[in-house]
């Protein structure tokens, strides 16, 4: 797992880090990682799988629609890369 050093982070602002941690539960640390992973990967994100289930859903395909590909795909299996 990646680490991350906060430099010349205000006093104030670290303090309201633990107290809202105690207020959590949390230590510092795993109270900051809760705040930036609810900052860059927030749950109302679109997700592609569910953005295509959605779309699926919205034009009427059922599994049937994708027999089709089970009938049609190339069952050889895949020869491994060579580097020569």
């Amino acid at each position: 797992m990646a680490m991350l050093t906060v430099r010349n982070l205000p006093d104030d602002v670290h303090r309201a880090l633990r107290v809202q941690a105690a207020l959590h539960g949390h230590s510092t640390e795993a109270e900051v990682r809760e705040i930036l992973a609810v900052a860059v990967k927030p749950e109302t994100r679109v997700r592609l799988g569910d953005a295509l289930a959605a779309l699926g859903r919205k034009i009427g395909l059922t599994n049937e629609d994708f027999e089709v590909f089970d009938r049609v795909r190339d069952k050889t299996p895949a020869e491994p890369l060579r580097f020569e």
